[in-house]
């Protein structure tokens, strides 16, 4: 019993062992460390409700799900009721008497830019899915942590749709607050980096009442740009839509522009303002429609009816998506840090300090926690979440357009691809970028027209385009102003506005404008071009419509368009016939370089032929002043190819083809310009250089009121030597006076003038180069209208076509043909070197190889003179005088029987020795054959007098070689006794 007793102990002290030690082993596996995160977000709103409860489902399913981590995060949420001292407030208790290590929030960018400051003094780091100021940056505060994007990052995205709409204006509304301010900066370097304008910034204050609205909404109305780029949150977004519907600005050419802080809460919106934004285009970083979101769209929403069942919130937003990531990644960073110390340092101050900053402590792991969250990377509901530089950055955004009851995604924009239609369309090996139009899908615009709106309209409170004319006596082809005293109406009529009315006319839309002359009301002009220009700046013309050149000192006042007219600045003077009467007139056809050019040749060409002839040529030998006169001779006998000398040598032959091809061009080309000087009228300026005109002291003269005054005083001219026309009659008149008789010997104006002037008396006056550079004849508009590029284009598609063909002989007719005849009677008759080099430069090579081949031969052939040991002047001389000697090895200097090798038959004459004409030689058999030098025939290879029988041959008949006027020759034997 008692060992029962016993059993039965020891079974219930095993008992109670087990279960304490299993007690305690629970305890062990459940027991987690608190850490304590604040939250300060404006729960009254429904950003910051659908921030608070993306927060806590976060936290409640990341745990859910990692239940092994030691660490639980504790939120201590404050409210901070739409205001930056609440907020900060809120921020202030959280730090000091909860200790938190970090914050979630705040919701606003203003509300953050202080909270900042404390998070740096206390090391919590501060960590904001909704403030997204780029003006944040600057604090450059290492402890605060962005989780979200910089609202500069979608600057490129709406600039992208500006240059695929060309749109050249826009107006910026933004909030009156830090989130406001931020975008600012950005966004205009932006649109100016694109050529758009922003002409105006309108600020609304936060706390703008709808009065307050609806007076700024006016003053948008009356001025003509229509594009609009709103930068605000709700609720103040919803009412500027809901009063711009109501006074009309929401209809056809309107354009509405949302930055992402208002396109992303599109879907908290109520249907009566997503009724009143139909049309308006938003921009929103893109958020791929996952399972995992699609999922946590439907537990959130169940969630969030259940805590907040009066919001009307169907879904959640971008914001909330970053709440619910920027929460995951906070505890996954504080579980990297681990069980370490979770408490402050308190700071030693004295008691009696007024202010509770001074008191605030320093968190211990606020340095561990900051950068266990910068190398915190996971993919989130929002996509791939990663600090990089303190905050999120974005790889697409997509762009939307408010259509029924929601928003429609229209295309996408990315930083490599710019606008695509489609994210699933990309190339990753393109690097194309894209700001097409034709990339984007179909957008409803306000007003549902069925083109896209221009951008601008005309203000509502003006009817017509005022557009200012010249008033001006002469040159009245381009605009000629006329009064109508009787029905107290101007007629205003011209080459330059029938341009305007066509270019106009050419848009693809109608704008209303009128002319006004500026002038007095009887006809007189106000001033000048440059006082027409101006009165653009003062705001009298809206425009400046005639013939107005485009200057550099004019655009200053005004916006030019492109051209519309020839450009430059001409010289006009009259012309005279110059028909040449002079007893040396046969010398003008060719310039000076030429004749002598041709003359030297003519020598060179003697010299050679001489050179390649003299020892095998009778015609070229004889006494040196004979032979000097054979050269000049028979060089310029070849300018009528009169010579009667032969040229046996092949090289000669080389050289004679061509250098006659030379002179056969020459002497026809001569012969034409002569005869052209002789009977063509000879029509040339009597003043053809401007530095003429300063140096002589000429008068010349300009348009009154042309710019060409300036240009006149640059080119430093005398300015009392100025004469001023107003017409192209009083223009003719001061030049064939000349300036010494009260006129002018020049005159300088544009070439249009100067084109109409000369198709009206072209037979008496030309333009003489050079042309000074202007842009032509251009229509002025205000700096920065937006016309200008519309017009522009329009002016090149007029200019382009038939229309300005039939305009400018409307107004001018037929000027062509009197253009050419003038310019061709002034073309130059003097042949110059320049077109005869090329035949001088081959006859030139061609002479000198010649040389240089019968040299070596010679050379060659006496090599023993060259290669012996005299010095060098006896063997110049030597060879000189083997030179001035015959080639009796040339065929001309052959004996008869030379002609045939080997043959020992007697000739009965010897016809075939080439004497020169009108000598003869008798020859018998007692006088041997001998050459100039005396040589006998034996030491030549001449036959003997004796057989070799030792019989005498007969007698050898002399024979006469007679040369008759036709250059035959006759031969003719003489007697001679034996």
């Amino acid at each position: 019993m008692r060992k029962d007793f016993a059993h039965l102990g020891f079974f219930l002290f095993f008992l109670s062992v087990w279960s304490s030690l299993s007690t305690g082993m629970a305890m062990a596996k459940n027991e987690t460390i608190p850490v304590n995160v604040g939250v300060v977000l404006d729960l009254n709103i429904s950003l910051g409700r659908i921030g608070m409860s993306c927060i806590s489902m976060a936290l409640s399913e990341f745990y859910a799900s990692h239940g092994n981590y030691k660490t639980r995060l504790v939120l201590k949420t404050r409210d901070s009721r739409r205001d930056v001292v609440g907020a900060a407030a809120a921020a202030l208790d959280l730090i000091q008497n909860e200790e938190v290590q970090a914050i979630l929030g705040p919701g606003s960018s203003t509300q953050a830019n202080f909270l900042i400051g404390l998070g740096e003094k206390a090391q919590v780091p501060i960590i904001s899915f909704s403030a997204t100021s780029p003006s944040l940056s600057s604090l450059r505060s290492q402890y605060f942590i962005r989780a979200t994007l910089n609202d500069s990052t979608q600057v490129p995205a709406i600039t992208a749709i500006f240059q695929a709409f060309e749109w050249r204006e826009a107006v910026l509304i933004y909030v009156d607050n830090e989130y406001g301010d931020g975008i600012v900066p950005y966004l205009t370097d932006a649109l100016q980096g694109i050529n758009v304008r922003l002409t105006y910034r309108s600020v609304i204050s936060p706390v703008a009442s709808d009065d307050q609205i609806i007076e700024e909404l006016y003053k948008l109305m009356a001025k003509q740009t229509r594009v609009f780029i709103v930068h605000m949150f709700t609720p103040l977004g919803s009412r500027l839509f809901a009063k711009a519907d109501e006074i009309g600005m929401m209809g056809e050419g309107y354009v509405w522009i949302l930055t992402d802080g208002l396109t992303d809460l599109l879907t908290t919106l109520s249907p009566t303002d997503i009724n009143s934004m139909q049309g308006v285009l938003g921009v929103k970083p893109y958020v791929p429609s996952t399972k995992d979101v699609q999922s946590f769209r439907v537990r959130w929403k169940r969630k969030f009816q259940q805590d907040y069942p009066l919001d009307e919130t169907s879904e959640p937003n971008i914001f909330g998506l970053w709440a619910y990531d920027a929460a995951c990644a906070l505890a996954m960073a504080v579980e990297k840090v681990g069980t370490a110390n979770f408490s402050f340092q308190k700071s030693n101050t004295s008691i009696n300090i007024s202010t509770d900053l001074d008191t605030i402590g320093v968190s211990q792991i606020g340095p561990d926690l900051l950068q266990s969250l910068l190398s915190t990377k996971f993919k989130g509901l929002s996509g791939h979440f990663q600090i990089f530089d303190g905050q999120l950055h974005s790889t697409a955004f997509q762009i939307v357009n408010v259509i029924g009851k929601g928003e429609r995604g229209v295309g996408f924009w990315t930083p490599k691809n710019g606008i695509i239609r489609k994210l699933s369309f990309i190339d990753t090996n393109s690097n194309t970028y894209s700001t097409s139009k034709d990339n984007v899908g179909a957008i409803v615009w306000p007003g549902e027209p069925t083109y896209v709106p221009k951008g601008w309209v005309l203000p509502v409170n003006e009817n017509k385009l005022r557009i200012g004319v010249p008033l001006k006596d002469g040159f009245s082809e381009f605009v000629k102003v006329t009064w109508d005293a009787n029905n107290n109406k101007t007629q205003i009529t011209g080459y330059c506005i029938d341009v305007f009315d066509a270019v106009m006319n050419s848009l693809p839309y109608a704008v209303p404008y009128e002319y006004i002359p500026f002038g007095t009301p009887d006809g007189k002009p106000l001033g000048n071009y440059n006082d027409l220009i101006y009165q653009v700046l003062l705001k009298k013309y809206d425009a400046v419509v005639g013939d107005t050149t485009i200057v550099a000192n004019r655009s200053r006042y005004v916006d030019f368009t492109l051209p519309y007219t020839e450009s430059g600045v001409s010289m006009i003077v009259p012309i005279k016939d110059n028909k040449s009467k002079s007893a040396w007139t046969f010398l003008k056809p060719l310039t000076w370089d030429l004749w002598m050019t041709s003359a030297c040749f003519f020598v060179f060409i003697g010299f050679v032929i001489w050179v390649l002839e003299h020892r095998i040529n009778e015609d070229f030998r004889g006494p040196p002043s004979h032979q000097a006169g054979t050269i000049f001779w028979f060089s310029f006998s070849t300018m009528v190819f009169a010579q009667k000398e032969r040229i046996v040598s092949n090289l000669a032959r080389v050289v004679m083809i061509i250098w006659f091809f030379v002179v056969l061009i020459l002497t026809q080309s001569y012969t034409a310009s002569l005869t052209s000087m002789l009977t063509v009228q000879q029509l040339q300026p009597t003043v053809t250089d401007i530095n003429e005109l300063r140096t002589k002291g000429y008068y010349i003269g300009y348009q009154q009121g042309s710019f060409v005054l300036g240009f006149l005083k640059r080119m430093n001219f005398d300015e009392s030597k100025f004469r001023i026309y107003n017409s192209p009659e009083e223009l003719a008149d001061l030049l064939s006076k000349g300036s010494a008789n009260g006129g002018i010997a020049a005159a300088f104006d544009e070439i249009p003038y100067m084109k109409l002037f000369i198709s009206q008396h072209c037979s008496k006056y030309t333009m003489v180069q050079p042309t000074y550079k202007f842009d032509g004849f251009g229509f002025a508009f205000p700096r920065g209208s937006p016309m200008v590029p519309d017009v522009s284009r329009a002016v090149l598609n007029v200019t382009e076509g038939d229309q300005m063909i039939k305009i400018e002989k409307e107004w001018f007719g037929k000027t062509n043909s009197c253009s050419d005849d003038n310019e061709s009677s002034l073309s130059s008759n003097n042949i110059s070197l320049d077109s005869f080099w090329g035949l001088f430069l081959i006859t030139g090579l061609t002479s000198v190889l010649a040389l240089i081949i019968v040299l070596a031969m010679f050379l060659h052939k006496h090599r023993d003179v060259v290669t012996g040991e005299d010095s060098l002047l006896t063997k110049i001389k030597t060879l000189a005088t083997l030179f001035d000697e015959k080639d009796l090895s040339f065929h001309t200097f052959r004996l008869p029987d030379q002609l045939y090798s080997g043959s020992i038959e007697p000739m009965p004459a010897v016809t075939n020795f080439s004497p020169r004409p009108s000598t003869f030689s008798t020859r018998t058999n007692n006088i041997p054959f001998s050459g100039e030098q005396g040589t006998s025939s034996s030491e030549h290879g001449g036959r003997s007098s004796t057989a070799p029988g030792g019989q005498s041959l007969p007698a050898i008949v002399p024979t006469v070689e007679l040369a008759n006027s036709n250059q035959e020759r006759t031969i003719i034997p003489t007697s001679t006794s034996h």
